[in-house]
């Protein structure tokens, strides 16, 4: 939630240009894509809350700047997935600009975790009305509404841990959809042809114990979102009590999409295509109309631009690769013809036990043996969407050198990669458009020709 006094209107789908938590987060918070942040995965080695990270680009992150322009800041629930680890500060580390602080001590919990508040340990066990992390932010941040000071503007930022393994739901909800099932259209239970080796290793068609594996887990995400339904409900309702909710903006989305059972990968995220890359954005605020969606690209890294924007900061003095899309221009989408979609693949060093005869590189290896990342699972996507086109050209930095191109005009699933089919000429100026992308920096990356 910002509050703020500016005119709007309406917001597109959003891409996170990289489909893993720490990165994306890293980005939403700095409004800078991964080669200028730094983050590269969810490790500490990929610094993911690192003390690099620390020392550079949180201290230039946008709760800093809304701490100068005198708004009240509050963060509750899960901020990066190494947080609060005893090499890089432990739980006494608050990042600069947060006033009040609520952060879970490393990934996604819903009970038996630890919080740093404002720099000192707190740790929870497994009691519903104490505990359930999804309550706990909400309930700590309406009490932050009654005690803010109602001459200065505030700024919230709640994390919660759903839809996130491991899917506990609240006891009132653990019964609810249970004759539902992972959608069975576009790319469900499809072979990975033509696509980089880590697609091509899945068994095809799933065997039942993937399927009965990824349906139940489906589930169990739908019914952990509930609480977060009930924490948007509590919130805005909240909000209108005070008289704020008109001046106040709302955004709602995530760091990264999800797939079940997408060319056969059971469940996970860290691949380039669409169920992985594109989520939803929603905004409420003033002079923002009802009821309405817009198709223009909107990517994570213009989330902390456009915060920033409503809150009154000179974005030229900001050090930023994304844009306000408070901006006419990228609400039409004239003003980002193309954009980056980049990942830097984890492994382990040896074979995983589960399995073997994939040999070691490999990690999130899942049922039936099917492993959804790799070191060389790291590639880098120009993705162009405008009126005239909708495409994506990707490299993969591999030993063969792999390269996927789609045309999600005609191919909205990208069940074809139509490389071999694509005039030369275009897969050189797509080339020459990525690189340009991958070593861009600020204005660089918002005005690539």
């Amino acid at each position: 939630c910002c509050h703020a006094c500016l005119s709007s209107s309406p917001v597109p789908i959003l891409f996170p240009f990289t489909p893993l938590c720490c990165p994306s987060r890293s980005s939403i918070l700095t409004g800078r894509y991964p080669h200028n942040h730094e983050v590269r995965n969810n490790s500490l080695t990929g610094n993911c809350s690192s003390a690099l990270w620390q020392k550079g680009p949180e201290a230039e992150a946008f709760p800093i700047y809304l701490s100068k322009q005198k708004y009240q800041t509050f963060f509750a629930g899960k901020y990066l997935n190494q947080y609060g680890k005893k090499e890089v500060g432990d739980v006494a580390h608050v990042p600069p600009g947060w006033d009040q602080w609520h952060a879970l001590v490393g990934n996604s919990q819903y009970y038996n975790y630890t919080l740093s508040v404002n720099g000192k340990a707190e740790k929870h066990g497994d009691s519903y009305e104490k505990d359930y992390l999804t309550d706990l932010i909400v309930n700590r941040s309406l009490r932050f509404l009654d005690d803010r000071s109602p001459q200065h503007p505030f700024f919230l930022m709640l994390s919660p841990p759903a839809p996130h393994s491991p899917w506990m739901a609240a006891p009132q909800y653990q019964k609810m959809f249970s004759d539902v099932q992972a959608p069975r259209d576009g790319s469900f239970n499809k072979l990975g042809k033509d696509k980089h080796w880590l697609l091509r290793q899945p068994v095809n068609p799933m065997p039942n114990s993937s399927i009965n594996f990824l349906d139940d887990a489906y589930r169990k995400r739908w019914q952990t979102l509930l609480s977060v339904d009930d924490m948007v409900e509590m919130l805005v309702k909240k909000l209108d009590s005070m008289k704020e909710l008109d001046n106040t903006y709302i955004f709602y989305t995530s760091d990264n999409g999800y797939h079940t059972g997408q060319f056969s990968l059971p469940i996970d995220k860290r691949q380039l295509y669409e169920f992985d890359i594109r989520i939803p954005l929603m905004v409420r605020g003033p002079g923002i109309k009802p009821n309405q969606t817009l198709q223009a690209p909107v990517l994570n890294i213009d989330l902390a631009p456009t915060i920033l924007d409503i809150s009154g900061v000179n974005l030229s003095t900001v050090n930023v690769d994304g844009q306000s899309f408070l901006a006419p221009s990228l609400r039409n989408g004239t003003a980002r013809p193309f954009f980056l979609v980049e990942y830097t693949g984890e492994g382990h060093p040896t074979t995983d036990p589960a399995c073997p005869k994939l040999g070691p590189g490999l990690s999130q290896c899942f049922p039936d043996c099917v492993c959804e990342d790799a070191y060389n699972n790291t590639y880098a996507c120009v993705r162009t969407l405008d009126s005239k086109n909708n495409l994506q050209y990707c490299e993969f930095a591999d030993s063969e050198s792999f390269v996927e191109v789609y045309n999600l005009t005609s191919d909205p699933h990208q069940l074809e990669n139509i490389v071999k089919k694509v005039d030369p000429t275009i897969l050189q100026a797509m080339n020459q458009r990525l690189i340009k992308l991958q070593s861009c920096v600020g204005d660089s990356c918002r005005n690539i020709d």
